[in-house]
């Protein structure tokens, strides 16, 4: 069983730490996972064996508190964002009140060896115990406003399990008991007249000390805080995504109700401009949808009835009803909310080594104040300069820079893959990817469309494109052949209109026939022209050309007599070529596995410029081949997107599934891309590269700061340079350092894929987008070649020949022997030929 819990009291990774050891203790537990960013802990356990009250017991018997964390998606978040913002409201009050006593306390103290005016009743040998009752006084608000270092910190440290709080409490503590007990001094030698030794205590107070120490780590708390509620802003920007409300037709009444409440089957409406609350299908309707939020698609996409609308997105313009398919925790939002949680909450393995030195990091920092303030003592330093050693130690040495090293940046790397359409499911995940040296990519729908096209179109002699296209659309309208809809998307292009086909029959192994306007149209492959006796006139060396470039020729024939060919092929995506490219410029081999042919597999390779493929691979001989490789010692990326994908992805090192494909190869994979573009596949592999740069800073930040700061403060130099830490310089540091170790994983927030990604995809779509409009004016172009014409007159007859037929603009060249005509409606080619000839010329060909 695996549960989630939440976890009160962590302030440092020796916290962390202690939770996870004192949880491991019991018996039937499988696997802790603490997140101290998150204050959140993921259990996985024997439900026979153990129990989440076992469990909560054991994080309240370690000191810190424990629930088990609501169930649903969106109380999670509010909870999880809720507390942060809390915590940052109480610090700040804490500070202004630490401030409005450090001031005048830090001038008090401090003023005289600035050169700044005390008043009178401060200073002169008689006043020094007022001086020193004031100090006292101005402190002891200060430590009580930051109880909270004294509670959880001696806590922690009476129980064996000392963490950061335990540091400052001990070194604010020594400060001000050293400081109490100076004053005692004072008033004994005061009252026994010995001024001079009075006012050498009244010199040895460390109460500005004590107060600033706690001051400095609370500003400390309070960046860090306000940073690493930053770095939960993507998953903050998921949830603020879903629409409040709904409007949904039930007993034939609209009503508006919470999302909470809406139910499978439920029919919703939506309205332009409004988000989607749930995933489903529409049922009546249509509109531009806005998907760039889930997909990071910047285009709308067309939907209508029968398409499947995602939950989040944005109805553009529209207005359509839809049939509610998936709610609550199972829409598509709250499943990538989960995966980015998920993912922020685990463990990277590079996270390791931190997390062992986190466990015994506080007691070793004590041990070294101690042995640090002892061995000043005994090389003859006063009482006062060793104590002031031992407190730097305590308040230098910073376990939350180690602690918050790996888990800041898994959180802003994980979210800003979320903001791309990029989901990573896992930390480990996120490490393996940047080590990635060979990427495995599947043909289908992953290289390719996933969906074949047409690709050339070659006419038999004397016959013009329209007089092959029109009955081709009519026998493939009635086709279920996978090539069937290629040829009727084409078609509709070229603004065919569909006719019957009559006594429509299929031809096993062959191909189809049957009647258009009277006459016999067979559609199929060559052995069915042989079949048939229909003379391909040649057309077969172009076939077999064709076949060679991966691509289906489909030959069309009418009563006996050669049409032509319609070649389809499955094309690859418009990004494909270059996110190989991007690949293979990283140092990364590229390999493509399909089940098609030699010659299909040789042509995709060739258009994407892939340097590797296996070809004619059977389903269950993908995972052979990623272990093949994956023994010769590489580190094997897997991209996929169908069910014969599956193995492959979970034998990868990382499977990657393209988001268009199947939920079990998305089940199976580690990073999911939510569009069906490879390069997002390239942008997640330099995300993980930055990301672990990114840690590897923290660490080294983390291990050289505490290196360097806790000899400093123990004294090492001061016999050699005459160095001596202050114990406030000490507690700055230390609040800075963690400040600096958020703050450095912040700048992952700005992280972009080093090409132009889309650029052109973009480009041409606005092309198409222009061609469409155009088309509203222009249906088409045609170019006639004629023969016969000899001067201005001969193309004056044939210009007044075609301009007179009905929705025909020609410009007849003598040159060129040719006639350019512009068509504003479908006018049929032969009606074309048929004003040449009339007007005594004749047509050799029509483009």
């Amino acid at each position: 069983m695996k549960q989630k819990f939440d976890v009160t009291g962590m302030t440092c990774s020796a916290c962390s730490a202690h939770v996870e050891k004192s949880v491991c203790k019991l018996q039937g537990i499988e696997n802790v996972n603490v997140n101290l960013l998150q204050n959140s802990m993921t259990v996985e356990y024997d439900d026979n064996l153990c129990s989440d009250d076992k469990i909560i017991n054991a994080v309240i018997e370690g000191g810190y508190g424990a629930s088990v964390k609501g169930q649903k998606s969106n109380s999670q978040n509010s909870e999880g964002i809720k507390p942060i913002e809390e915590e940052m409201k109480n610090m700040k009050k804490r500070l202004q009140l630490s401030f409005l006593f450090l001031i005048p306390l830090f001038y008090i103290s401090m003023g005289h060896m600035m050169g700044f005016p005390l008043p009178s009743i401060l200073t002169d040998h008689e006043n020094i115990m007022v001086f020193a009752l004031t100090q006292l006084f101005l402190t002891l608000p200060i430590m009580y406003i930051n109880r909270k270092y004294f509670e959880v910190g001696y806590k922690t440290l009476f129980m064996r399990a000392p963490n950061m709080d335990s540091l400052i409490a001990l070194g604010s503590t020594a400060a001000a008991v050293y400081s109490i007990y100076a004053i005692f001094q004072m008033g004994y030698h005061m009252g026994h007249g010995e001024m001079e030794i009075a006012h050498t205590f009244a010199m040895e107070l460390y109460f500005e000390s004590a107060g600033m120490i706690l001051t400095l780590i609370t500003v400390g708390k309070y960046l860090e805080t306000r940073s690493k509620g930053k770095t939960s802003d993507a998953i903050a920007k998921l949830i603020d995504l879903a629409p409040k409300t709904a409007i949904v037709e039930r007993d034939g009444k609209e009503i508006e109700i919470s999302t909470n409440d809406i139910v499978l089957g439920d029919i919703i409406i939506v309205k332009p401009g409004k988000s989607i609350p749930a995933d489903g299908v529409i049922i009546e309707g249509s509109s531009a949808v806005d998907e760039s939020a889930i997909t990071g698609e910047s285009i709308p996409v067309e939907k209508n009835k029968g398409d499947k609308v995602i939950g989040a997105t944005v109805n553009k313009s529209g207005y359509f009803k839809f049939k509610a398919t998936k709610v609550g925790e199972d829409t598509a939002l709250s499943q990538i909310i989960k995966l980015v949680e998920e993912a922020s909450g685990s463990k990277a393995p590079i996270a390791k080594l931190a997390d062992k030195v986190s466990g015994v990091f506080v007691p070793v920092v004590i041990t070294i104040a101690i042995i640090s303030a002892v061995i000043w003592l005994l090389v003859g330093q006063s009482f006062a300069f060793a104590l002031s050693i031992g407190i730097a130690v305590l308040v230098i040495s910073c376990p939350c820079a180690l602690g918050l090293a790996t888990p800041t940046a898994i959180m802003v790397g994980t979210g800003k893959g979320a903001e791309n359409g990029i989901l990573i499911k896992s930390a480990e995940s996120l490490e393996i990817a940047h080590e990635i040296d060979t990427i495995i990519l599947d043909k289908t729908g992953t290289i390719t469309e996933g969906k074949p096209k047409v690709t050339d179109v070659i006419l038999a002699p004397g016959v013009f494109e329209n007089k092959l296209l029109r009955p081709a659309y009519a026998i493939e309208k009635a086709s279920e052949h996978p090539l069937a809809d290629a040829v009727t998307e084409f078609a509709k292009s070229k603004n065919i209109e569909v006719d019957s086909i009559e006594n429509f029959t299929a031809v096993a192994g062959q191909g189809v026939y049957g009647y258009y306007n009277g006459k016999k149209i067979y559609s199929g492959n060559i052995k069915m022209m042989i079949e048939n006796n229909i003379d391909t006139k040649g057309l077969e060396i172009d076939g077999e050309r064709l076949s060679k470039e991966g691509k289906t020729p489909l030959y069309f024939a009418e009563e006996g007599k050669i049409l032509g060919i319609i070649a389809a092929a499955d094309v690859i995506k418009s990004t494909s070529e270059k996110a190989v490219q991007e690949f293979i410029n990283m140092g990364i081999d590229v390999y493509m596995l399909t089940g098609d042919n030699k010659n299909t597999a040789e042509a995709i390779r060739k258009q994407a410029g892939i340097p590797h493929v296996v070809a004619e691979v059977l389903p269950q001989d993908k995972e052979r081949e990623v272990r093949r490789i994956q023994e010769s010692g590489k580190k094997v990326a897997m991209i996929g997107d169908g069910i014969n994908d599956a193995p492959a992805l979970a034998r990868a090192d990382v499977g990657i599934a393209i988001g268009a494909g199947t939920d079990v190869a998305i089940e199976s994979a580690d990073i999911v891309l939510m569009k069906s573009d490879l390069l997002d596949a390239v942008s997640a592999i330099q995300l993980s590269k930055a990301v672990i740069k990114n840690i590897k800073e923290n660490l080294f930040w983390a291990f050289f700061y505490n290196t360097i700061g806790i000899p400093l403060a123990a004294g090492v130099f001061f016999s050699s340079f005459g160095i001596k830490l202050n114990p406030m310089f000490g507690a700055a540091a230390m609040s800075l350092s963690s400040f600096f170790v958020v703050s450095n994983a912040l700048r992952l927030k700005l992280f972009k894929p080093s090409f132009k990604k889309g650029e052109n995809v973009y480009n041409d779509k606005e092309i198409e987008n222009n061609k469409t409009d155009e088309k509203e004016i222009v249906i088409m172009e045609k170019t006639m070649i004629i023969e016969g014409m000899m001067c201005n007159h001969c193309t004056g007859r044939v210009d007044k020949a075609l301009n007179d037929i009905e929705g025909v603009t020609a410009k007849v060249s003598l040159d060129d022997k040719a006639a350019y005509c512009t068509l504003s409606k479908d006018v049929d080619d032969e009606v074309l030929v048929q004003a040449v000839t009339d007007a005594g010329y004749k047509v050799i060909d029509i483009k």
